[in-house]
């Protein structure tokens, strides 16, 4: 470590709310209108179930191939100068399709524009979230054993623009139209941007790697921590059910159950007030017993919630049970990220981060495919048999980190 990158570390631990907390918070925010907005946005300008599991895919496919490049743009060039470009070139791109909508007699037609801008700022946003997640990796080694504290305060910053972004698209997109929802998005990344300029730009790695080397690293630090890897591999194949759950949400809540976009948003920001509260109370929980009861709570609980939202048909049942299994999974998250923050070196920090990310969002196009290929009537025995998979995987990540008490017990 550089004596300018020792400098930055400290300048990180001693201001974590401005070099830190407040850039996640924008970005938080644009991350979740994107992701729950754009599909909504599909639904609400072609009326197609199956352009909105195409666009969810659409959406999350170009995410994975981001991290090819992410990880290494930030360990080469910095979280600073990665984040701020991302964050200009999303808004431009969002607002660039606000004008098309508005002007759709003009050329364009609306499907078009909503189908290109799924990918586009998947791609966009994705490299925001890489530079920022770094940027605490680099905030929780600073803290310590307090990693954990720190990486709960930064979950908790994800589920609050969790709780306002799914809402607040679906209120802007029912009451002021795509327009009002795609301006909204563009002013939270602009202000995300604007937020990263106090940050100090820091030069991590000399180093100049492509893509595909920097996964490889990635990749070979992945298998030399077996805690790590254990746990990022049940939480895939959890958020194989989770996925299906995001992408077949829109349809089940607006097709089937005839409520709007606004109630459908309304079932994610109910989730993200559970997982904030979960947050709270696996932070307590961690500094009492550790993290392996914590995780194997907190997986008990949002497989057996998953399991019993497929065989839901109510509104209100949706809501209740998806918030419960959106608890489990903030605890889950808390737990991923303390270890991902501690047992990987910070060299290669950027790669390593990028390939975790990678695995855990691979599910996530393959279940907008589904939702897209599958008849609305089926999808509670597609989301019931997802949920017999999340049971089983976490139930083997679980197993095989208890063999591990020295990597997952609390950091102290």
């Amino acid at each position: 470590m550089t004596a300018h990158t020792r400098r930055h570390a400290r300048r990180i631990a001693s201001s974590p709310l401005r070099g830190v907390y407040l850039p996640r918070s924008a970005d938080g925010a644009a991350f979740a209108t994107t992701t729950y907005g754009i599909p909504l946005l599909v639904l609400a300008t072609t009326g197609s179930a199956t352009l909105t599991g195409l666009a969810f895919a659409l959406e999350w496919v170009p995410r994975l191939a981001a991290f090819t490049i992410a990880g290494t743009l930030v360990d080469r060039h910095g979280t600073t100068a990665v984040f701020r470009t991302a964050c200009v070139l999303r808004a431009a791109v969002v607002l660039a399709g606000a004008v098309l909508l508005a002007i759709a007699h003009a050329g364009v037609p609306p499907v078009v524009t909503v189908m290109t801008l799924a990918p586009v700022t998947g791609v966009l946003t994705e490299v925001s979230y890489v530079a920022v997640e770094t940027a605490g990796g680099e905030a929780s080694r600073a803290a310590g054993a307090q990693a954990h504290r720190v990486q709960a305060v930064l979950l908790g910053i994800d589920q609050t623009a969790m709780l306002a972004g799914p809402l607040v698209s679906g209120l802007l997109l029912q009451h002021g139209g795509p327009t009002a929802m795609l301006s909204i998005l563009a002013a939270f990344s602009l202000l995300a941007a604007a937020l990263s300029a106090r940050q100090p730009t820091e030069p991590r790695s000399a180093t100049s790697r492509s893509g595909a080397s920097g996964l490889l690293v990635g990749w070979a630090t992945l298998r030399s921590l077996p805690a790590l890897a254990w746990l990022v591999g049940g939480l895939v194949v959890s958020n194989i059910a989770i996925g299906l759950l995001q992408a077949a949400m829109p349809v089940i809540v607006v097709n089937r159950l005839g409520h709007s976009s606004a109630e459908a948003g309304l079932i994610w920001s109910a989730a993200a007030i559970a997982s904030l509260l979960a947050i709270t109370v696996a932070r307590r929980a961690i500094d009492r017993w550790g993290l392996w009861p914590v995780g194997a709570v907190s997986a008990a609980l949002a497989a057996t919630a998953t399991l019993a939202v497929s065989q839901a048909d109510t509104y209100r049942t949706y809501l209740l049970l998806i918030a419960v299994v959106m608890a489990g999974e903030g605890g889950l998250t808390v737990v991923l990220r303390t270890l991902r923050s501690h047992l990987i070196p910070p060299d290669v920090f950027g790669s390593t981060l990028a390939l975790t990310i990678l695995l855990l969002l691979a599910p996530f196009p393959a279940a907008g495919l589904l939702v897209a290929v599958v008849p609305p009537a089926q999808l509670g025995h597609l989301l019931a048999a997802a949920a017999l998979l999340q049971a089983l995987g976490l139930a083997i990540a679980l197993t095989r980190l208890r063999a591990l008490p020295a990597a997952v017990s609390s950091p102290a």
